[in-house]
């Protein structure tokens, strides 16, 4: 018999918050304009639009290009510090160079949304007494997925929240998962993870010895096989978890083949 199932945890992008097809090259650019003009506002001439636009650009593509070289993710903070510093040649308070971050991922957030009734679909799993957190890949401040969490009413049901851009390692790597549970002060067996993704999300929580769910709204993929379950949005999970503790628990749920 299994441990009774106490903790959720949650991959944020195209999980939580569903982002729309986009064009990244347009959205970067967009991204610089704010921040440029944010700049000028502040009294700050920076260099002509195109190369500050470049220039910055090429500064986040050389920390990507780093950070999956060493395997250790960066923090796009500390790139808009260091761009500000050394190539517009202007030193933020920290309030600006946060309000910088902000206007520099806002343009994602014009595609982004959530599924209807989320946040009841949250509460019910929060009242049902799960502990609720959040795991994820990314480069951009937690601080920013922070702001981007409460603008969908989402912040308050996550009071465990680990980055990859604060705690440096990625999933799969089994560490960011630990640092959740840590925190959530749950075994790995008594958790699950629900993510989109089968080589990161899936994978490693299941290298972490966590249920897996994954999210698959346009369907194909079937439970047991590359993961315990496969649901297409999140509403399904409250049936999902009641199953879980009902029955799957306490027979064993099947381990899926996929072997990662």
């Amino acid at each position: 018999m299994t441990a009774a199932l106490r903790a959720i945890l949650f991959d944020l992008g195209d999980t939580l918050i569903d982002f729309e097809p986009m064009d990244t090259r347009g959205v970067f650019r967009a991204a610089a304009r704010q921040t440029y003009d944010f700049l000028r506002a502040r009294g700050i001439e920076p260099p002509p639009f195109e190369a500050y636009c470049r220039r910055q650009f090429q500064a986040v593509r050389w920390a990507y290009f780093w950070a999956k070289l060493r395997r250790r993710d960066f923090n796009s903070l500390q790139i808009l510090r260091s761009f500000c510093s050394d190539f517009v040649g202007a030193s933020l308070c920290d309030a600006d160079l946060h309000e910088l971050a902000w206007l520099w991922y806002a343009p994602l957030v014009e595609h982004s949304g959530v599924e209807e009734g989320l946040a009841d679909t949250l509460s019910t799993l929060r009242r049902r007494g799960y502990r609720l957190g959040l795991v994820s890949n990314t480069f951009v401040d937690g601080a920013i997925h922070d702001r981007h969490l409460a603008l969908h009413g989402l912040l308050e049901f996550f009071p465990v929240r680990v980055y990859s851009s604060a705690v440096g390692y990625r999933k799969p790597d089994p560490r960011i998962f630990r640092t959740a549970l840590e925190r959530l002060n749950v075994a790995a067996g008594e958790a699950m993870f629900v993510g989109d993704l089968v080589k990161t999300d899936i994978v490693g929580a299941r290298r972490a010895g966590m249920v897996t769910v994954l999210k698959q709204p346009w369907g194909g993929a079937r439970a047991g096989r590359v993961a315990d379950f496969v649901i297409r949005q999140v509403a399904e999970l409250p049936d999902v978890v009641a199953k879980l503790d009902s029955s799957g628990r306490d027979n064993g749920v099947p381990a899926p083949a996929f072997a990662g």
